[in-house]
């Protein structure tokens, strides 16, 4: 902002208008940034709109680093639970899985035969969606299998 101008005399002077043009200007420079952040504080939708993309982004953050652990707890589990459970039994629930395979095959089969057309989509959709997800479901079948068993351990205390 420019200073008054001062005659020889040192008594102030009046401005000039290009003095007084450029104070306006400068005075409504400053008004201006004044409302903004004025508005920019009044404005409550835009901070909340703020506020919830902030904690979806943090919750979204949350759910991967916690699918990650389970993934990796899970798998855990499943090493531990095949590293002690005896060979015997591991054959055994091998050639059981071979049986269910066989048969559930044969089922499958049967099924496709008398099934309607639009469930035959349904179901092949919803095939789809779980081979695409095979690693989740995966891990929740391997923590309810740990699940049933120590269940079944405690039993025999």
């Amino acid at each position: 902002m420019n200073t008054p101008s001062h005659s020889h005399d040192g008594r102030e002077s009046s401005p000039t208008p290009e003095e007084l043009s450029e104070r306006v200007e400068h005075t409504r420079e400053e008004l201006g940034r004044t409302v903004e952040a004025l508005a920019a504080k009044a404005d409550v939708t835009a901070q909340a709109k703020e506020k919830a993309a902030e904690i979806k982004d943090q919750a979204a953050e949350k759910a991967v680093r916690l699918t990650d652990q389970l993934r990796h707890k899970a798998v855990r589990v499943s090493e531990t639970v095949k590293d002690r459970t005896p060979d015997p039994v591991l054959d055994k629930a091998a050639h059981a899985a071979d049986r269910v395979r066989g048969t559930t095959a044969r089922a499958g089969r049967l099924a496709a035969q008398k099934t309607p057309d639009p469930v035959l989509e349904k179901a092949e959709q919803a095939a789809e969606v779980a081979r695409t997800h095979r690693t989740p479901l995966i891990a929740a079948a391997a923590a309810i299998v740990v699940l049933l068993l120590l269940r079944r351990s405690r039993r025999r205390r």
